[in-house]
């Protein structure tokens, strides 16, 4: 069973910053790949960010490419996303989410990965 739970949300100002973390439950989390999704209104999940489990490979979105970071703490079974320079198009709920062990980092397709977080809120105001 693997369980994810997202903090750090919150409201901010525009050029702001903020880093929300997520815990991730189940001894496979150091072979697994993680990412952030968000959604914004009546959108559907958009991909943020992701990071490997072999190497310490990243991928990001276009619209979050030098503002945004992903990292991973695999001893406290942690995920980050560091978020700076904050705009108001960056309001949404942001999800953490899981593959399954030991599948790479390839596709970010949201139905490629397995498990997922409840959500927190990044309000961004302008």
């Amino acid at each position: 069973q693997v369980e994810l739970g997202e903090s750090g949300g919150g409201l901010v100002q525009a050029g702001g910053s903020l880093t929300l973390s997520c815990v991730v439950s189940g001894r496979a989390f150091s072979r697994s790949t993680m990412a952030w999704f968000r959604q914004a209104g009546g959108e559907g999940r958009k991909f943020v960010a992701a990071i490997g489990w072999s190497t310490p490979t990243t991928e990001y979105a276009d619209s979050v490419k030098g503002r945004f970071t992903i990292s991973r703490d695999d001893d406290k079974n942690m995920v980050y996303l560091q978020m700076n320079s904050l705009k108001a198009e960056d309001t949404a709920v942001y999800y953490c989410a899981a593959k399954k062990p030991r599948y790479g980092l390839g596709s970010t397709l949201a139905s490629d990965f397995t498990y997922w977080g409840h959500g927190t809120l990044v309000t961004v105001s302008s």
